[in-house]
């Protein structure tokens, strides 16, 4: 399955390139960046800014992803500092363990078409099917919103009926957080929209930049009048953040589409979007398994106290991971539209372009964060310190993580969907095996030996299946120019 079943016909609206090239020269801020830098990165970030080719135009976008991360991660750290030292670690750990289930019931919420729509979207308008692109905008918007308001509702019933099954302590924090779900789903969604176009400000501001300045906003707002300090106060605020940050990123990302969609029909394939979607979504499902599922278990073994301390560590520490998400966000659309051109003899280069933006960064990201562990967990609090066996753990899982690039995504992109499900049913075993053995010996070191060790077996197992269906150029010469001397 994959989005060119039934080619349709667009009738109204103009199409436009949504990756025009970009503008000729560079006037004078080479010169500046050959005068401020030593002269071998000037010269790299020269050909990157001026480049004209598609190597620089990806190299942008990384880079464009990867200053916005950063910048995310830094508030995103500071709102998590805020929140710990505000609530203390019992209460924060119980509204870490709701904001889990937000994201993890949230992303499933989409049904898929937050990753559908950056693998479509890219072969709609390289052939310049506007009416497909309305009609697939539309359509996923609403499933998303619809799902996740199904959930909240299903999930409202099961806390009302089985809030003992979960504990009294977290059916309130739960109950809130249920509030966020058709907004969070939406807006899910909307950066998927946003990262097939390349509009990586429009899908990486709103939810990573925005929603945590505001959450920021509002807990201070609310221990300036006094209000409660626990952690069902502080998942309120979540929620007013959430449905703020998906209406405004809907405004933002409508009014830039207009001159590309204009106006017309929707031509609308629903059966076949929700297949392929579906068929994604077992991929999304089990990749939020592999990073939370050490989060989902730890609640069942150990206190609140400690589930907020461990997951001080790991925001912390997975800092490290922004470097891998950016360079996914930008590669993953330049993955599906090489495909779908039929140029696959350039995916394999581009893998191994988009390793080198993941390793680097990574290795030298994790080695200033171990340096500085300790420090920067004492900021949640003093107790937080304790974790920091756990940062040094789980950073080795992310340094191989970085190693293996974008390899899943490129799977994804390209239609092996079932090898990428079987490398992350695998790896979720693996996880979950692990976890359930060692959290009731280590406790939330276990925890961390565990994910680091299904981290570097995602990667790996993905890294070696993508490098053998996409060899690197030289790789793949030498393999034609050793069939051709053998015939």
């Amino acid at each position: 399955m994959d989005c060119r079943d039934k080619p349709g016909n667009d009738s109204g609206g103009r199409f436009r390139n949504p990756h025009p090239n970009p503008p000729q020269g560079g006037g004078g801020r080479g010169k500046s960046l050959h005068k401020l830098l030593p002269e071998p990165i000037g010269r790299i970030l020269d050909k990157l800014l001026k480049g004209e080719g598609e190597k620089a135009r990806t190299g942008r976008g990384a880079m464009a992803a990867f200053v916005i991360r950063i910048a995310s991660a830094g508030i995103a750290f500071l709102s998590q500092i805020v929140l710990a030292r505000w609530l203390g670690a019992f209460e924060f750990g119980l509204f870490s363990y709701a904001w889990i289930w937000v994201t993890v019931l949230g992303t499933l919420c989409t049904l898929g078409f937050a990753v559908s729509v950056v693998r479509c979207l890219p072969e709609y308008s390289s052939r310049g099917e506007v009416a497909r692109m309305r009609g697939f905008l539309a359509f996923g918007r609403a499933i998303s919103f619809g799902a996740g308001t199904l959930i909240l509702i299903a999930g409202a019933g099961f806390l009302y009926f089985g809030s003992e099954l979960i504990g009294r302590d977290y059916a309130l924090p739960l109950a809130v957080a249920l509030i966020c779900l058709p907004a969070f789903a939406v807006t899910d969604f909307q950066d998927g929209a946003g990262r097939s176009q390349g509009w990586m400000d429009l899908a990486l501001v709103p939810p990573y930049v925005l929603r945590p300045i505001l959450l920021l906003t509002f807990i201070l707002f609310a221990g300036w009048i006094g209000d409660r300090r626990d952690a069902t106060t502080a998942m309120l605020c979540a929620a007013i953040a959430t449905w703020l940050v998906a209406g405004l990123q809907y405004l933002l990302q409508r009014r830039r589409f207009r001159p590309i969609l204009g106006q017309g029909p929707r031509e609308m394939h629903s059966r076949s979007w929700l297949w392929l979607s579906l068929s994604l979504l077992l991929l999304e499902a089990l990749s939020l398994l592999v990073l939370n599922l050490d989060l989902i278990l730890l609640n069942f073994f150990v206190p609140p106290d400690q589930l907020g301390i461990y997951f001080a560590a790991t925001r912390t520490i997975s800092l490290v991971a922004f470097i891998h998400f950016a360079v996914t966000a930008v590669a993953m659309p330049r993955f599906s539209s090489l495909f779908a051109a039929g140029r696959q003899a350039e995916i394999g280069p581009l893998l191994h372009d988009m390793q080198k933006w993941c390793v680097v960064p990574s290795l030298g990201g994790a080695a200033v964060l171990l340096l500085l562990g300790k420090p920067l967990l004492w900021l949640f609090g003093p107790g937080f310190t304790a974790a920091y066996p756990v940062m040094f753990i789980l950073a080795i899982g992310y340094v191989i993580r970085a190693f293996g690039g974008p390899a899943q995504s490129l799977l994804m992109a390209t239609g092996h969907h079932n090898r990428a499900t079987g490398i992350l049913m695998a790896t979720v075993a693996l996880s979950g095996a692990l976890n359930l053995g060692l959290i009731p010996w280590l406790g939330i070191t276990g925890a961390a030996i565990a994910t680091a060790c299904a981290l570097s077996f995602e990667a790996i197992a993905s890294f070696l299946v993508a490098r053998r269906l996409f060899p690197p150029r030289g790789q793949a010469e030498a393999g034609k120019s050793r069939g051709s001397t053998a015939s």
